[in-house]
């Protein structure tokens, strides 16, 4: 993977439960990382088609390992002012160097 190629900005985000002055619990986002990535969208490439198995996936995103940073299914993503749950963590060739996470667009529900 290319410098080039990873030139989206995304923010890696967990949510946590604070309490406030009351002692009632609200959850808030907490950013983790600020990084580069190579972001792909969902279409009719072979490569989509062999992903069958996690269909729910909208978007791929591969980027650098952060070091410190564990990277789950319980964390989500911020690209370009939409949110993704993260449905799939792989680290690229078992190399540490890049994880690829497949993630699906949430979206808000009108009513």
């Amino acid at each position: 993977m290319s410098y080039g190629k990873m030139r989206t900005p995304v923010q890696l985000l967990s949510t946590e439960a604070v309490k406030d002055a009351e002692g009632f619990a609200t959850q808030q986002d907490k950013v983790l990382a600020e990084v580069r990535a190579y972001h792909e969208a969902r279409h009719g490439s072979e490569r989509w088609a062999n992903r069958a198995a996690f269909s729910e996936a909208t978007d791929l995103f591969r980027f650098r390992a952060i070091p410190g940073v564990e990277v789950s299914t319980k964390l989500f993503l911020i690209c370009e002012g939409c949110r993704y749950d993260i449905t799939s963590v792989e680290d690229v060739k078992g190399r540490g160097m890049y994880v690829e996470i497949l993630a699906k667009k949430v979206v808000a529900a009108n009513g």
